[in-house]
């Protein structure tokens, strides 16, 4: 029988910080889906954190056990360069806590920050992929995602080459 649990998805604070740094330095540590290399602390993660407040395009939404108060993930709208000609894009991320993969839990944080952007002026989303990763392909390709090249071998982490794929979605 699978328990089910009720999850509340909703903008991140900074009560989160710790939870979602947890969170993240999971994946830097056992993992090449992010080619940050080295753990941070809360501290180092709040600059990241501030950058996305409750509105506008840039957007940072939790889902969180609504029983255990656990954060089962998180989901973000940055900036996708710093040059203002590119303000009207965003680059989106899911992130789910490890054994929260395979729920719907990334599913229900981009259906809310798509619906959230919605009336937000971003015109793209673009989303760079680790390869290989089936289960981000899936869920990008799911939300309208289209394949719009990969960069060879950009990036080196634990000794080996990792090819990203990027992909857009038109808003």
């Amino acid at each position: 029988m699978t328990i089910r649990t009720e999850v509340q998805v909703r903008p991140g604070t900074e009560a989160d910080l710790e939870a979602l740094t947890d969170l993240y330095n999971h994946f830097i540590r056992e993992t090449a889906i992010t080619f940050d290399t080295d753990p941070f602390t809360p501290e180092q993660r709040r600059p990241w954190l501030v950058s996305h407040p409750e509105d506008g395009p840039h957007r940072l939404l939790v889902a969180q056990d609504a029983e255990t108060g656990g954060i089962l993930g998180y989901a973000t709208s940055s900036a996708f360069r710093p040059k203002a000609a590119y303000a009207t894009s965003v680059e989106a991320t899911v992130y789910c806590a490890p054994g929260a993969g395979g729920r719907g839990i990334g599913t229900l944080l981009y259906k809310a920050l798509f619906e959230a952007l919605a009336d937000e002026d971003v015109h793209r989303a673009y989303a760079g992929i680790t390869m290989p990763n089936e289960a981000s392909v899936r869920l990008h390709t799911r939300f309208g995602f289209e394949p719009v090249g990969v960069y060879g071998e950009v990036g080196r982490k634990f000794g080996e080459y990792h090819d990203v794929a990027w992909f857009e979605k038109k808003l």
